[in-house]
């Protein structure tokens, strides 16, 4: 059983790898997430996630921080399958998250929502 953290490594921190999901990746809608994922062969398989909620939608600074602390939990709990699926195919997946509605939803419907996208992605790679 591997241990259920997110350390700053699989975090997709880097500004052309962002970029390159941005531009190349593909993309699709779970409710209440819009999802961008970019994989390829890796020698060395990584996930790295990136979570937003903009401000556009949610303007108070302290729902914005509510709804990514879900997400990122949601995720915490639930990347073991994509995980698997990584790192037996030997693929690196650069995969963002974003929160796309107005509403701000229960935690039960983000984690049923981040664990479909889970199942979407592990399928297509």
């Amino acid at each position: 059983m591997t241990a259920h953290t997110l350390p700053k490594s699989e975090r997709l921190r880097a500004l052309g790898a962002v970029r390159r999901l941005f531009s190349d990746g593909r993309s699709g809608f779970v409710y209440p997430f819009r999802y961008m994922t970019f994989t390829e062969e890796s020698a060395s398989p990584t996930i790295e996630v990136l979570f937003s909620v903009p401000k556009r939608y949610h303007k108070r600074a302290n729902k914005r921080n509510l709804l990514r602390r879900r997400t990122k939990e949601a995720y915490r709990l639930n990347k073991e399958a994509i995980t698997v699926i990584a790192t037996e195919r030997g693929k690196a997946l650069d995969m963002a998250l974003v929160y796309s509605v107005k509403e701000l939803v229960p935690y039960k419907t983000i984690e049923n929502a981040v664990r479909r996208i889970l199942q979407e992605v592990g399928s297509t790679m």
